[in-house]
């Protein structure tokens, strides 16, 4: 059987009791990284007094999946075998999804195990969210693909789960708040851990808060949905936003439905492209 083991985003007491017990008994393990899902287990036989015994682990990840799943025999899959990514729900921005897609397609028992998920953590603490919401990931990491990812998540009908890293989340926040400064946001970082940190409210005041917090660690953000009517025949911002034209017309034509002025708009749009 092939297990998929969800595993603490920071808190080594969020595991299960029937992940510890199948990281016990399963003698193979496909890792997203070797190196962590050693030290896990290390940490976790610390704390829990358990002897894992020696495993046989396997790199399996985004740059070598294609790879070892062509080379891989279906005998190989007659032996208990856990999937880790390196914390939290694998396949969710983390590895895992083209060994479920293999596992499918090939008739290949395996289990999904519920565990860790910061981004349902992020959505819950931070009360944006009632029923549906949309699950973004990572952003593209610059340039116009990241200015158009962005302006997706600001268009969305529903809360929409970004992931950021420490490096990236005060140029986000701050690009946020040059197109819509007033639209609320949730940001948490290190979730389930000591500094477990939160912040809420406008796209503005996030950014000032921020710019004078510790940044160090891992990163989510809940955008509010656009409470835009979208169903009326109306020019949106982010229809204008997203057209390929110069950035003064693009400025003048949202001067036309905000009221402020076409400098002001042209100045914080070149700042979020930067």
């Amino acid at each position: 059987m092939l297990y998929f083991i969800p595993t603490p985003i920071g808190n080594l007491n969020d595991i299960s009791f029937r992940a510890l017990e199948l990281l016990k008994t399963c003698k193979v393990f496909l890792c997203e990284d070797t190196r962590v899902s050693k030290s896990l287990l290390l940490s976790l036989s610390n704390k829990f007094q358990i002897d894992f015994k020696t495993k046989k682990m396997i790199a399996f990840h985004t740059h070598n999946e294609k790879e070892i799943l062509k080379n891989l025999d279906q005998d190989f899959f007659s032996q208990d075998i856990a999937f880790l990514s390196d914390a939290g729900m694998p396949g969710i921005s983390d590895p895992g999804y083209a060994l479920v897609d293999f596992a499918l397609k090939n008739n290949i028992e395996f289990e999904v195990l519920p565990g860790a998920n910061a981004a349902l953590v992020a959505l819950v603490s931070s009360a944006l969210c009632e029923k549906e919401f949309i699950f973004i990931g990572f952003l593209a990491n610059k340039g116009r693909e990241r200015q158009k990812d962005i302006q997706r998540a600001l268009n969305h009908i529903y809360p929409s789960i970004i992931y950021e890293s420490p490096k990236r989340i005060l140029s986000l926040v701050e690009q946020i708040a040059s197109i819509d400064e007033n639209r609320e946001i949730f940001a948490i970082k290190e979730i389930s851990k000591k500094f477990e940190t939160k912040f809420k409210g406008s796209a503005k005041k996030v950014f000032d808060q921020l710019k004078e917090a510790n940044l160090n660690g891992e990163w989510v953000l809940v955008i509010s949905k656009n409470n835009q009517n979208l169903n009326s025949n109306s020019l949106l911002e982010g229809d204008i936003l997203e057209l390929d034209i110069p950035l003064k017309t693009k400025s003048k034509l949202l001067a036309k439905i905000n009221g402020k002025t076409p400098k002001e708009i042209y100045t914080k749009l070149l700042l979020s492209q930067n």
